[in-house]
This record gives C-alpha cells, sequence and structure tokens, in this order.
C-alpha cells in the first residue's frame, strides 16, 4: 500500500506553508511547503557513513598496531559472505521498490508515496538495515573485528543525522498514517 504525497498549491493560491486548509482524509493540519521538500538531513549519501566507519576500521587493524582478526576461518568468511549477500539483497529491495512506487531514495528530496510494500512490511529502513547486514558480512570477509567496533559511529550517524529528520518529515507529511505505519512496522528489523 502507497499514499500519494499531498500536492502543493497552484497558481495563484496560497504560499507553501500558509496553508491552513486540512486534509480531508485525515482532517489534519497540511503544511504544504513539506510536500515541496525532502527531509532536513545533512546531505552526506547515507552508504559513506557505513564506508567511512568501514574504511577507519580497516585503518585500525592494519595501521592500528593491534590487529584483531576474528578467527574462524573459513566458517566466518563463509558466513561473512552470506550477510554480506543478504545486506546486499535487502537494500536492493528497498531500493527496486522505492523505485516501482516512482518516487525516490535521496533523503533530502521529496517523497511521492509512503511505501509500505516489499520489504517496507518489515522494516521502515531496508536500504539502511540491509547496508548495516552487509556492513557485519564485510566485516566478516575481511576477518577483523575492528570494523564492527567501529560500527556504532555509523548506525549513530544513520539515525540521528537521516532516519531522524527523515522520521519528522514523513510525520509532518502523512500524519496519521505515517504514524500507524510506526506503530506497525519496525525502524530496523
Amino acid at each position: 500500500m502507497s499514499l500519494a504525497r499531498p500536492t502543493a498549491p497552484r497558481r495563484g493560491e496560497e504560499e507553501p506553508g500558509t496553508n491552513d486548509a486540512t486534509d480531508d482524509a485525515t482532517g489534519t493540519d497540511k503544511d504544504t511547503s513539506v510536500a515541496s521538500r525532502g527531509a532536513r538531513v545533512v546531505p552526506v549519501p547515507p552508504p559513506l557513513y557505513y564506508a567511512a566507519a568501514f574504511a577507519v576500521g580497516l585503518l585500525l587493524h592494519s595501521r592500528g598496531g593491534t590487529p584483531l582478526a576474528l578467527g574462524g576461518r573459513p566458517a566466518t568468511v563463509v558466513l561473512g559472505a552470506g550477510l554480506l549477500a543478504a545486506g546486499v539483497g535487502l537494500a536492493t529491495a528497498g531500493v527496486v521498490t522505492v523505485v516501482r512506487h516512482h518516487t525516490t531514495i535521496v533523503p533530502h528530496a521529496p517523497v511521492s508515496t509512503l511505501v509500505r510494500t516489499g520489504p517496507y512490511r518489515w522494516t521502515r529502513n531496508p536500504m539502511y538495515t540491509g547496508l548495516a547486514i552487509g556492513y557485519l558480512g564485510a566485516a566478516g570477509v575481511a576477518d577483523t573485528w575492528w570494523p564492527i567496533l567501529t560500527m556504532p559511529a555509523a548506525l549513530l550517524a544513520i539515525r540521528w543525522l537521516v532516519i531522524a529528520p527523515e522520521e519528522r518529515y514523513l510525520t509532518s507529511l502523512y500524519g496519521p498514517d505515517y504514524a500507524d505505519y510506526k506503530a506497525h512496522v519496525r525502524r530496523w528489523l
């Protein structure tokens, strides 16, 4: 199920942000300027948070003086490859689902629908969750604890610099519909 976004006023109508009309479907006030912008996030592509944390982990492993091997090879490599594949699959499914609904994967761009199908039935953030799972898998393949130790930095950045503004944006855009979605679908898994 997806919900169309409220449209911005036409030429000659009230300016965005000055509209006191209510949404007929929900009875809530709609700030039409919200529909014309995306979430107010730091303009950094979310995968870069994961990549930066992973790179720091690899750097600490190779140059930090204390390589922390996971051990258990080849099992950790096989498990890591499986997690990496699962994470990439989940993230890809999230992208494909969003594209099929003709909306955007760019956090600071306006969305056209609230996507609730595909992997969005189980997680509100399949792309970020998939990247996190893939990250763990890549650490297994690399056979080092260091990226796992730096992963919380990426997760905190994603949570507070990307997800929090996205959730505020979607709440202001979809109101009770998004609140209902949040009540039934977890943020991660």
